[in-house]
């Protein structure tokens, strides 16, 4: 087989980085083979470590991938351009929909990767990348009140959402995802 050009190689970089934030955030770093990722990216396995040195390595470059979707998606909720209050009110209650909640692959990688990233099993450089996501993530949510850091309602709205897909069968799910949207808009 032929060799590749520098702009095939990068759109298959991509694809891989890109199918690797999908199925992180949906299967966890654990649940996914290297062999089952380049599957799910139409690539041969033998090519992964064309692109990468390890999966560690892409854990990595796919949870700062996760994290720079999730924003443009935060930037693109409709009612983003309505003002600044209005604009997070839409956010929280799209983060806070069944929707999101049923969107693991492509919903927000606070919840989709925190357990990874509690069991240590992405990696330290993937832990770090993921902290200064997590700290941009409260940043936005942090309102004009004087020592209000965002990390309370960034808290509330992860812990809702994962406790929410764990529970997504029972009347429970919709419960918590309303109770913690209650709690956040207060």
């Amino acid at each position: 087989m032929g060799r590749v050009s520098k702009e095939q190689a990068q759109e298959n970089r991509r694809r891989i980085v890109d199918t690797a934030s999908r199925l992180f955030r949906e299967q966890g770093t654990d649940g996914v083979s290297v062999a089952d990722l380049m599957k799910a990216a139409g690539l041969t396995h033998g090519g992964f470590y064309k692109h990468f040195d390890s999966k560690e390595a892409l854990v990595d470059e796919a949870t700062a991938v996760a994290f720079d979707s999730f924003e443009e998606e935060r930037a693109a909720t409709p009612g983003a351009d309505d003002g600044e209050e209005a604009a997070n009110r839409a956010f929280v209650d799209a983060y806070l929909s069944p929707a999101h909640r049923d969107d693991m692959a492509g919903g927000c990688p606070t919840a989709g990767l925190a357990v990874d990233m509690a069991r240590g099993a992405a990696g330290s450089a993937a832990r770090y990348t993921y902290a200064e996501g997590v700290r941009a993530f409260a940043r936005r949510m942090a309102t004009d009140e004087e020592g209000d850091d965002g990390l309370a309602r960034l808290s509330t709205m992860v812990g809702a959402l994962i406790l929410a897909r764990a529970v997504r069968d029972d009347p429970l799910s919709d419960e918590l995802l309303a109770a913690a949207r209650a709690e956040v808009e207060r």
